[in-house]
């Protein structure tokens, strides 16, 4: 890297990432406070808009607002000191892992957020994974120490033995619960203190010598000043110090300690994003690796989302730009068609406001409203034939065969279905024999999600039932070996809403008999979302 020129700072200055949680863990609020201190938002709790509308910016669906979980990933750009932040919500929920994947694949870094209570939980392991597969560098902030919560070190020990990275403390907290009184900054050598009085205020830092200095019995108790000398010496003896390296190759996460609903400890972690973050990096194409730096505009899409706005039947395709400098009004190459598309009305997502996005840089999020041309997977570039990988589509865990109450409605129904495979919110398949549709999902609540969307975008009122089948399989292999499985297979063959052949089983001896029998046929769990 280092022989490489520099970027050009607008590039440089962007750093776009994801924050990932388990359920409950705090971030919404800390999502919240990044915009509150980027300036997006005024006073935090406005995101929450007065009255009914009680609900953060960044969650748009009624579903969401009735069980206050982000189902939708929307992406949200503001200034921090001299960065550019963009940051990509990921959806909360664990039945929502899929759409969570895709987002990672259009970030630089994550940030995870542990409950200093419960330490590293199953959903928080899953999402972890996750980054490890795409070697994304992490970020780590523990919330909620303003309530009684675990021993530092041993939630320090729990992330590197369940998730097997090294640690390295960013800061360290100074009492907990009751007695929490704020951090010591151990990478810049400052007392944080945290005010109690105002949740939304931030207390200035108190620049000190090290731990030996006078200055620190003003600020903090003998006993808590004490236990901190002690722990931070054992911290420093026994865990690695921050190297940047280390972190920027998915090895190393530092850890800063703070609470987010009274805004302490968000700006150290918003500092740690800019100063150690990663810039815009390389993006890969089944052609060649494409570098932020170079000239020509290329980007993809990573998530659909539709009528987001209710009042008009649009599509935003969110797409992140790879490379170039984009500006309004540019033609741009869909691949997948072999179209040119000209890209008129782009948006910024600055919380849930949209604003028209006159350029955009690489590393940038910007939606592109449309009707249905664009997908997840496309490539978007200026003339060159580009296919980026990595994109994927995973085989649904849960099948079910759906149909309108109202028969009057059934040709209808079909429209929704489709939009809603091709926006990547369920996989929808046409059995070869019978009619209907089997809609397959990756966790339970998706169908409950589908179900009212269908009604409240579409008047349709539809039925999930139980199907017959348990999963369904991509089918790959020779021409004529495909077909030979096709026809002697009919009750188990239906089609994607691309076209592509699937194999719906019922147990895993279906699997086995068709690997045993159709020798050269792969039946494969996942497709590559790419034209």
């Amino acid at each position: 890297m280092s022989n490489r020129a520099p970027l050009p700072p607008e590039i440089a200055r962007r750093r776009t990432f994801a924050i990932i949680s388990h359920p409950d863990a705090g971030k919404t609020t800390l999502t919240e406070k990044f915009l509150l201190f980027g300036g997006a938002i005024q006073m935090a709790g406005q995101v929450r808009a007065k009255g009914e509308a009680r609900r953060t910016r960044s969650d748009f669906m009624k579903l969401e607002q009735e069980r206050g979980i982000s189902v939708s990933a929307s992406a949200m750009s503001f200034d921090f000191r001299h960065y550019r932040f963009n940051l990509v919500d990921t959806p909360g929920h664990s039945d929502f892992s899929e759409d969570t994947y895709r987002t990672l694949t259009a970030v630089d870094a994550a940030i995870m957020v542990i409950d200093g209570a419960k330490g590293v939980e199953s959903q928080t392991r899953k999402l972890f994974e996750v980054c490890r597969l795409r070697d994304l560098p992490i970020l780590t902030f523990c919330n909620k120490m303003d309530r009684e919560s675990r021993d530092t070190f041993e939630i320090i020990d729990e992330i590197q033995e369940n998730l097997a990275i090294d640690v390295a403390p960013a800061s360290w907290p100074i009492g907990m619960g009751r007695d929490f009184v704020g951090c010591y900054d151990i990478l810049h050598d400052r007392l944080e203190l945290m005010d109690r009085a105002d949740r939304n205020r931030v207390a200035e830092s108190i620049k000190i010598d090290g731990l030996q200095d006078p200055k620190l019995a003003d600020h903090v108790p003998p006993d808590l000043l004490a236990k901190l000398r002690e722990e931070v010496a054992m911290a420093r003896e026994l865990l690695p110090a921050f190297d940047r390296q280390s972190f920027l190759e998915g090895h190393m996460t530092p850890i800063w300690f703070g609470s987010a609903i009274n805004s302490f400890g968000v700006k150290e972690l918003m500092d740690g994003m800019g100063e150690y973050g990663p810039e815009p990096q390389p993006q890969k194409a089944a052609e060649r690796q494409i570098a932020s730096d170079e000239t020509p505009v290329t980007g993809f899409v990573f998530k659909v989302q539709a009528n987001m706005d209710p009042k008009h039947r649009d599509r935003v395709a969110f797409v992140r730009l790879a490379s170039g400098h984009f500006e309004r009004g540019m033609k741009l190459l869909h691949v997948r068609s072999g179209k040119p598309m000209a890209v008129s009305n782009p948006v910024l997502f600055l919380a849930a406001d949209r604003e028209l996005a006159e350029e955009a840089w690489a590393g940038d999020i910007i939606g592109i409203p449309n009707h249905g041309q664009l997908r997840i997977g496309d490539a978007l570039t200026e003339g060159e034939k580009l296919r980026f990988t990595g994109i994927p589509s995973f085989a649904p865990e849960l099948l079910q065969a759906v149909r309108s109450t109202d028969p009057m409605k059934g040709k209808h129904l079909e429209k929704a279905l489709m939009q809603f495979a091709e926006e990547g919110a369920a996989k929808v398949f046409k059995p070869m024999i019978g009619s209907g549709f089997i809609v397959g999902v990756v966790g339970a609540l998706q169908f409950d999600v589908l179900a009212s969307r269908i009604e409240v975008e579409y008047g349709i009122p539809v039925r999930f039932e139980s199907s017959q089948f348990s999963s369904a399989r991509w089918v790959q292999g020779p021409k004529d070996l495909v077909e030979k499985l096709v026809n002697v297979n009919k009750q188990h063959i239906a089609t994607d809403h691309d076209g592509d052949i699937v194999f719906l089983t019922r147990l895993q001896w279906d699997i086995d008999r068709v690997v045993r029998d159709y020798e050269g046929v792969k039946l494969s769990a996942t497709k590559e979302m790419m034209q």
